[in-house]
């Protein structure tokens, strides 16, 4: 993607922003440049970037966790046909369930503070790397992992130098499709039981103190995190799966 084409497309979002709030003129929907101001204005008195850090911790620990776990167990899934045969009605079941119906339930468990957001943010990453990671494993041709033995590579040289080079596309790939969902969930698990956090200054501007541009600003804030974190996986891909660019 062309940097003059997101330019473009940002300046089409803020022309379309400004002509309903000129339409509409009503106080929930202030303009852009009214929304500039209270963004700017969070940043410089330290309030939203203060939140906007707290999220950002738990978006980074909650993805740092499912990657440490489930890169390696897709691999080892993907290398062995016994243990996928024994874990897949397993993965099959709790893959579809939409994980944000479980946070009352880790709320519960875990009480407040960082640590259930993290486990929630963890959990929806998990399962999306865990499967395209061992599927990924799984179709790799028989005659490269004979030829690779063939040279003495045992199991671990194998997992280094072929199961794990051989998955990044699918863990970078999961990653990318994650990072959407996992942003909308810290949303959700950041308006109970915390305050702080974007989730918690968007609820509470908005609902509470009716500061309609200060709560657009955390959603601006929320939005360039999530922005922020879906180019740096790009940039991982670019850098790390270098034979895939054309």
């Amino acid at each position: 993607m062309r940097r003059r084409d997101l330019f473009w497309a940002l300046i089409g979002i803020v022309v379309v922003w400004q002509a309903l709030s000129t339409t509409l003129n009503l106080p929930i929907l202030p303009p852009p440049w009214v929304v500039l101001q209270a963004f700017f204005k969070g940043l410089g008195n330290g309030d939203l970037l203060r939140h906007a850090i707290a999220s950002l911790w738990r978006v980074v620990a909650g993805t740092a966790l499912a990657i440490a776990l489930a890169v390696p167990a897709g691999l080892v899934l993907g290398q062995s046909q016994r243990l996928n045969r024994f874990f897949s009605p397993l993965i099959y079941l709790t893959y579809p369930i939409p994980k944000v119906v479980l946070v009352p339930i880790v709320l519960l468990f875990f009480g407040i503070g960082d640590f259930p957001k993290i486990i929630l943010i963890f959990m929806i990453l998990f399962f999306q790397i865990l499967v395209l990671v061992r599927d990924q494993a799984a179709a790799l041709r028989p005659e490269l992992i004979l030829s690779v033995r063939s040279l003495g590579a045992g199991r671990r040289a194998l997992f280094r130098f072929v199961y794990l080079p051989a998955s990044l596309p699918a863990i970078l790939t999961a990653l990318r499709q994650s990072i959407g969902t996992a942003v909308a969930v810290l949303y959700v698990v950041e308006f109970f039981a915390t305050n702080l956090g974007l989730g918690y200054y968007i609820a509470f501007q908005g609902s509470t103190l009716l500061n309609y541009p200060a709560m657009y600003a955390g959603i601006v804030m929320m939005s360039l995190l999530g922005l922020s974190l879906y180019f740096l996986v790009d940039r991982l891909e670019k850098t790390l799966c270098r034979w895939q660019s054309p």
